[in-house]
């Protein structure tokens, strides 16, 4: 799974154009994110600016970003409605996709370190990245803003979690910056068909964590009851990290239940759609759909897709756009507007229409033009991408026997079990698929080390180095593709053995693309293998490819022989 996150720093400037500009071209020339989004306030004087890309990437843009801000905003100048603190006033990061919210943090707490250290701007550590337990409100490391950094600085307590210890010059006109990391927040609202904001707002009381003050008597016009510090008493919501409250929205003509989830490993946003259509059921209205906010992870549709499935007995191991229009048709994500993924999926977002063309060429080809592609005179596509495709297929129609197997009347009470294998299979087919381009790209690799100037010593040293690195990536490829391909044996046996019975020769065939997968992509392995220098490395892939392949080969047979038993 890719590394994904996501950073939200908020620059206390909204008014200057020129200044928030000089920001957000620092975060994007910092190179490897995309920004994603520039919301400037001129009531707030702050602007808030979103950006993604790998760990490493977004890190950082993230202190080229607070670098500038410390360059261009004077805080003895600042003036906003907005709480704030420094030039960068917040800065989480976020995780998206392969990154837990614990790495966020610790990538967090170094990121405030270096901004100190490099920067001097004097730094404190929120939410996940908090030091302290008291400062994971980030209302209590922000307590008193900026005006209150002289006193603040000095007091051991109340001292930034990186910083000098009294105040300095540098802090006087930077501030202080608060680094922080949280989960993904989803904005989202619910449609009701009602006009009435009583009755949302008594459905958003009935979720959300908070809940609702508890009354003597009569729940709604009794007196509110008290604790022994005068606070209201609670009963809680049945929805953990989640904020809600209920409004009329002109625009549609229909009241809504407006939330935000804070927290969407404890809540994730299928579950708390079911549980607004539950309160609202208990309560006479009906939710109609949903109205997503801003954007939400490719794992949060994802998971509804597969969540509502299998509510239906339906197999999960199909393609990630269908599981996700799954999603999209079951929360009614598209009852007020359209909703476009490419628009709203994090994912989808960070890479251009563009850059994911040019990065799967072949597999965005049609089958035609990919078979007339590979016949041209060009030497790529070549054999490592066909076995690449090959071994695709045999994922694919190991998968396909796995969902006709799911499906199959009587067969019921097996769902799940088929349904596990096609997920599978369908790991096994994205990787396959995105081997076909790898191929080819590793193939140019070395088209492009050739090309190397070698007229100087140091030319040719670096020309036989990249020749070399470019060659070994040539190696490792088609091996990643016999062992990608050599791994949907397992699938392709169990459905031979277990699947629907009208399938068993396309799992037949599944082995015969796998084995001719693993074969093919070895006569890659050998001969981009004899192009190494070293010597070791290339007799270590060379007979690992070989034990693979003999592998394969063997598991061909034992499948075609299960298969012949069963069609004579």
């Amino acid at each position: 799974m890719e590394r994904i996150i996501e950073c939200v720093p908020n620059f206390s400037e909204g008014r200057n154009r020129e200044v928030i500009d000089s920001i957000v071209n620092a975060i994007e020339k910092a190179g490897g994110v995309k920004v994603l989004d520039v919301d400037p306030g001129e009531a707030t004087n702050r602007t808030v600016v979103t950006f993604v890309g790998s760990p490493e990437a977004v890190l950082e843009a993230a202190f080229q970003g607070v670098k500038k801000a410390g360059e261009v905003i004077d805080m003895r100048q600042h003036h906003g409605a907005h709480p704030r603190s420094g030039a960068t006033d917040v800065l989480p990061l976020i995780p998206i996709s392969g990154v837990t919210l614990q790495e966020c943090a610790e990538m967090a707490r170094k990121l405030a370190e270096r901004i100190y250290n490099e920067l001097e701007i004097p730094c404190y550590c929120y939410e996940s990245a908090a030091q302290k337990p008291e400062r994971k409100n980030l209302a209590v490391c922000r307590a008193g803003e900026y005006e209150a950094l002289p006193e603040k600085m000095s007091d051991p307590d109340r001292q930034p979690d990186f910083g000098p210890g009294h105040y300095t010059e540098r802090a006087a006109q930077a501030g202080a910056t608060n680094v922080g990391a949280r989960d993904f927040l989803i904005a989202v609202n619910y449609n009701l068909n009602t006009t009435s904001t009583r009755r949302a707002n008594a459905i958003a009381f009935d979720v959300r964590e908070k809940g609702r003050p508890k009354r003597e008597g009569n729940p709604i016009t009794g007196k509110i009851v008290k604790d022994e510090n005068g606070k209201n008493v609670m009963i809680p919501g049945t929805l953990k990290g989640c904020k809600a409250i209920g409004w009329f929205i002109d625009e549609y003509g229909i009241a809504q239940v407006s939330m935000n989830i804070t927290d969407i490993n404890t809540t994730p946003l299928h579950v708390a759609f079911d549980e607004v259509c539950r309160a609202a059921a208990e309560r006479g209205v009906r939710v109609t759909g949903a109205e997503i906010v801003g954007l939400v992870p490719k794992r949060t549709l994802i998971e509804a897709g597969k969540y509502y499935l299998a509510k239906q007995q339906r197999s999960c191991g199909i393609a990630e756009e269908e599981i996700i229009k799954i999603a999209v048709k079951s929360m009614g994500l598209d009852d007020l507007k359209p909703f476009n993924p490419a628009e709203k999926v994090i994912e989808y977002l960070i890479e251009s229409e563009e850059e994911a063309a040019a990065r799967e060429r072949l597999v965005r080809m049609t089958c035609k033009d990919f078979a007339y592609e590979t016949a041209s005179e060009s030497p790529a596509p070549g054999g490592g991408s066909i076995s690449a495709y090959m071994g695709a297929l045999a994922a694919a129609l190991g998968t396909m026997v796995a969902n006709l197997s799911s499906h199959k009347p009587g067969w019921d009470a097996r769902w799940k079990e088929f349904s596990d294998w096609a997920e599978q299979g369908q790991a096994s087919l994205k990787e396959l698929v995105a081997l076909v381009d790898e191929d080819t790209a590793a193939f140019n690799k070395i088209m492009a080390a050739i090309g190397m100037p070698k007229g100087s010593d140091e030319e040719k040293a670096a020309r036989a180095e990249a020749m070399e690195a470019a060659t070994l990536y040539a190696t490792e490829v088609p091996l990643k593709t016999m062992k990608a391909a050599y791994a949907t044996f397992p699938l392709i046996r169990a459905m031979a053995e277990e699947g629907n019975p009208n399938s068993v020769s396309d799992a037949g065939v599944g082995a015969l693309a796998a084995r001719s997968a693993v074969l093919g992509a070895q006569l890659n392995v050998k001969i981009n293998a004899a192009g190494l220098a070293d010597r070791a490395a290339a007799e270590r892939l060379c007979a690992e490819a070989a034990e693979i392949a003999a592998k394969a080969v063997a598991e061909e047979a034992e499948v075609l022989a299960i298969v012949n038993s069963k069609i004579q």
